[in-house]
């Protein structure tokens, strides 16, 4: 009976005891969470707020009679789209370029727009880039022409079309 006494009241080795057990605990639990995070599998638990994302396709085209085309835009986005400018580039590196007041849309997702495009005399307020309207190009069957349009979220969106 006397033994048992004395381990009780010698409480300095369970304390080492006890400390180095949690310490132990400590560094396997950091040690999980630096693997987890290294893995990305910390990033993929966590709830993420989706960012909403512009993406516009072309459908179809249609050149008019005039100096136009109307094009057909999908927003296969989940972001409802706004056009605020459009460039129209010839082969030759010509060059029309919508108003700032030019508007299409809005394009809601998995939703189709047709969108007109002037240029040349049908476009008065259009910027030629190798000086005035009435000297710039028109649209001529066999030539490729590259259309671009800008967001309101200044996103661009490139195609390459052919009359």
């Amino acid at each position: 009976m006397k033994s048992l006494r004395w381990v009780r009241k010698d409480k300095k080795g369970i304390n080492t005891i006890l400390a180095s057990l949690l310490m132990v605990v400590i560094v396997v639990v950091a040690a999980v969470m630096v693997y987890a995070w290294s893995t990305g599998l910390l990033s993929s638990l966590l709830v993420q707020n989706p960012v909403p994302k512009e993406s516009l396709n072309y459908d179809s085209f249609n050149y008019g009679p005039n100096s136009n085309v109307t094009i057909f835009i999908r927003n296969s986005g989940s972001a409802g789209v706004t056009l605020q400018t459009y460039y129209v580039k010839d082969n030759s590196g010509n060059q029309y370029t919508s108003p700032s007041t030019w508007t299409a849309g809005p394009i809601a997702p998995n939703a189709v727009n047709a969108t007109l495009i002037k240029i040349y005399t049908q476009c008065t307020t259009c910027t030629y880039s190798n000086g005035a309207p009435t000297s710039g190009f028109q649209f001529v069957a066999g030539n490729s022409y590259t259309i671009t349009v800008v967001t309101t979220r200044n996103n661009q969106f490139t195609w390459s079309l052919t009359k």
